[in-house]
């Protein structure tokens, strides 16, 4: 592929509250960017960085030298690489895509088959971070499919992410992904229950939620969600539908490999029930759903 850089157009499909927050970032380092979303008062929104407005998925692919597409689910990405006014069918041979969705590994692996069938050569690099960490460039970036192309992407990728690796060959950034999410949802479930136990046990709620921000034991992608849940403050950074469906997601991946996964299991059965209430709030809701049990 070409070297990467100012004049290196870039296509970007999906700019919701991850994908905008990308797009921002690499506006900001000097980056051409064209924006799709099937909402166009949110690619319009970013008009005032820098961007410019495709029209259509064939205009953008007509025009892109590397695309990159933040979705919300297989469903979507298969609209918009394989339908037949999809980015695959218009990109010319030698585009490159990363797909950054939270998706089914075998969807990443057809949709890098299809491309590579059309000369299209397709990585998916999952993203592993919040909102925040979009923001603050803290990311990292789990990739899957030609190593040699992920290593000439840098230059992008370091531009979005703290760190990023590659995992394998394509499906295996978003199999790192359900690998990853399982553990920050499972982390935040046993957050909820010792928060409930020790609430339940009489213990100060501030404190109990201060302490806990002083160990060892709480990751650092939970620690900050200890603070604003003090405050019952729930407002979205990765809501709880989306950590919902990555749920389901995993559980289907462990299914088809006869793997029993008791703990997701049931802090999956929790994230459901609290996402009949909060599917918009943050995912840390599920501390307010435990209590809503020790009150009980």
């Amino acid at each position: 592929m070409n070297r990467i850089d100012a004049n290196t157009q870039l296509g970007f499909v999906g700019v919701g509250a991850m994908g905008s927050r990308i797009v921002r970032r690499l506006l900001a380092s000097g980056y051409k960017v064209a924006v799709y979303d099937l909402s166009r008062e949110k690619a319009e929104a970013l008009i005032v960085d820098g961007a410019t407005v495709s029209n259509s998925l064939a205009d953008l692919a007509s025009m892109a030298e590397i695309i990159l597409s933040c979705l919300t689910n297989d469903e979507a990405v298969r609209r918009v690489y394989l339908a037949p006014d999809g980015l695959l069918f218009h990109a010319a041979p030698g585009t490159v895509v990363l797909e950054m969705s939270t998706i089914r590994p075998q969807t990443s692996r057809e949709v890098a088959r299809v491309g590579a069938d059309r000369g299209v050569r397709v990585l998916d690099v999952a993203i592993s971070g919040s909102t925040p960490a979009v923001d603050q460039g803290t990311v990292t970036l789990l990739g899957g499919g030609d190593s040699n192309v992920f290593e000439a992407l840098e230059p992008i990728l370091k531009t979005i992410a703290k760190q990023y690796f590659h995992l394998g060959s394509s499906g295996s950034g978003t199999a790192a992904k359900l690998v990853v999410n399982a553990l920050l949802g499972i982390g935040m479930q046993a957050i909820a229950e010792a928060c409930a136990l020790g609430e339940k046990e009489g213990l100060d709620r501030d404190q109990l939620f201060t302490v806990l921000g002083k160990t060892a034991v709480v990751a650092p992608a939970h620690m900050g969600k200890l603070p604003r849940a003090m405050r019952n403050d729930y407002s979205p950074q990765f809501p709880l539908r989306l950590m919902n469906k990555d749920f389901r997601l995993i559980l289907e991946a462990a299914s088809q490999s006869n793997l029993a996964l008791p703990a997701t299991e049931a802090a999956f059965q929790v994230n459901s029930d609290a996402s009949i209430f909060w599917p918009d709030l943050d995912f840390s809701v599920v501390i307010q759903e435990m209590e809503s049990r020790v009150q009980k």
